[in-house]
């Protein structure tokens, strides 16, 4: 039994404010430990990427026990209703970690169809993206704002981003590459922020691969909600993971995604 009737998207709040009360205090110390959960190569987590994500499964616990949960830290919980909450407690972790205030928590509500709801929360500049059915908006230290992708449509006009620049495999590489040399401007390393910035209408394209679908459910709804369009290199859904393709309109999108599809 849930024990308020707030709505899902008061629910994210408190998930996103409970997260941010548990990460905060680990920002920029310098006496953070960082274990590393891969054999070959290094993906990083911390005491805040973890306790954040319990933060947010506490308050799941008393709001929406019926609902599933995905997340990065504690993998799958099985819920009844159809519905499941997409969690990860920093996105960003290598940028957490060297300081930089560009990861973020990402909670999305999904079915199987994809995201219907998201959020993108960055606590330390204090900004909240937020994107679902009549909901794009963006709250942060100059108040309440309406999120608008912009409307780009040529390529050599465009701004683009992906997180690191070998991308993934060497054809991903190239795939980007393609896209990048044609850009006007192309930047680096800033994980969900930039996915934030193309609903918020100051970038146009994201190029990502090798993705969870923890990494892209909310990104997918905040986006789509001001106007964007994100889906994989051929066109199709993106909510799984794998190769995205975020743009800031249908017409952008799909310049970017004719020259994807060769790779």
């Amino acid at each position: 039994m849930q024990e308020t009737s707030l709505s899902d998207l008061e629910v994210a709040e408190e998930m996103a404010d409970a997260a941010r009360a548990a990460i905060l205090p680990y920002f920029r110390q310098t006496n953070l430990h960082t274990a590393n959960k891969l054999d070959d190569g290094f993906d990083p987590v911390t005491i805040a990427d973890r306790n954040a994500e319990k933060a947010m499964r506490a308050v799941l616990a008393r709001h929406r026990p019926e609902d599933g949960i995905f997340g990065e830290e504690f993998g799958r919980e099985e819920g009844s209703s159809g519905r499941t909450w997409v969690l990860d407690p920093i996105d960003g972790t290598r940028g957490f970690i060297s300081g930089t205030p560009t990861w973020g928590v990402l909670i999305a509500l999904s079915t199987t169809d994809g995201p219907i709801m998201g959020v993108i929360d960055q606590p330390y500049i204090g900004e909240r993206f937020l994107g679902s059915a009549g909901i794009a908006q963006v709250t942060g230290p100059s108040g309440t704002a309406p999120l608008k992708t912009r409307s780009t449509s040529a390529l050599d006009q465009a701004v683009v981003f992906t997180t690191f620049p070998e991308v993934g495999t060497p054809e991903d590489r190239a795939g980007f590459e393609a896209v990048a040399r044609q850009a006007k401007l192309t930047r680096y390393g800033m994980d969900c922020y930039a996915y934030a910035l193309v609903a918020a209408g100051q970038v146009d394209l994201v190029i990502e691969s090798s993705l969870n679908a923890y990494d892209i459910q909310a990104p997918i709804a905040v986006i789509e909600a001001a106007g964007g369009v994100v889906t994989d290199w051929r066109g199709g859904p993106a909510h799984n993971g794998g190769r995205a393709l975020a743009a800031a309109n249908p017409e952008l999108h799909a310049v970017a995604l004719e020259i994807l599809r060769n790779y």
